[in-house]
């Protein structure tokens, strides 16, 4: 794929997520689009920044590390620096010392363990990160994410956390025929969040990030804030990963 076929596909995204936000009667300001370069190659990558691609989702931080440095590499060349990296996937304890110098964002907080290992190892770097709360919605184990129930327990853990700021909430619908399906899972993710308000540690939940290629215009109009779109922008993944 060209670097002019992905500037045409980010457009044609931004273009969609405009009408959804126009739909519901949004601002598609409102709305960002998180580039999931999940399996993508590098060059892809690095011609959707150049094409103005402003936040890059990766799920693997294996994968993930060596990629965006040579990203980096090749972005420099053009005096371009990287965009805002989030961390999108499931993510295991032991991977957060290597995750936490390259990632901006972390979407999938779902356990105070995990919350309390970010934390940690952003004291030890010195720096301050933006987390979500993967809530799980559709009785999937697999795809991660607190139940409803125990959300307001982790919000009150969280407000120990010193460099970490809970910004919003995230989930993943369960697979189904057509985007539709997923409408009724990102109602409940945008009520559970304005039911929140008031709440401790919920001060900062602003945040909505639901919605893939299959999906993300059905998100947009029930108050998507972030999607995380690959396919759409990429083209399919070029490897299994």
């Amino acid at each position: 794929m060209s670097v002019a076929d992905v500037a045409a596909r980010l457009a044609a995204v931004r273009e969609r997520i405009a009408r959804a936000a126009e739909r519901a009667g949004r601002d598609p300001r409102q709305v960002t689009l998180v580039g999931a370069s999940k399996g993508q190659p590098a060059g892809l990558v690095v011609a959707a920044v150049r094409a103005g691609l402003g936040a890059l989702g990766e799920s693997y931080v294996q994968e993930a590390l060596p990629k965006l440095a040579q990203v980096a590499g090749e972005l420099a060349t053009a005096g371009l620096a990287l965009p805002r990296r989030h961390f999108i996937g499931r993510l295991q304890r032991n991977k957060v010392r290597q995750a936490v110098p390259v990632f901006d964002v972390f979407e999938t907080l779902d356990r105070a363990s995990l919350g309390e290992e970010l934390e940690r190892r952003a004291a030890a770097a010195g720096r301050s990160l933006d987390v979500l709360i993967q809530v799980s919605l559709c009785g999937e184990p697999q795809k991660g994410g607190v139940e409803p129930a125990g959300l307001g327990e982790l919000l009150e853990r969280s407000r120990a956390w010193r460099h970490l700021r809970v910004v919003g909430l995230m989930t993943v619908p369960a697979l189904g025929p057509d985007a539709e399906t997923a409408r009724p899972v990102f109602a409940k993710l945008r009520d559970l969040a304005e039911s929140l308000r008031g709440a401790p540690g919920a001060d900062g939940l602003r945040e909505l990030s639901m919605g893939m290629s299959d999906d993300f215009e059905v998100a947009v109009e029930e108050g998507a804030t972030w999607v995380r779109v690959g396919t759409a922008l990429f083209g399919p993944r070029a490897r299994a990963t």
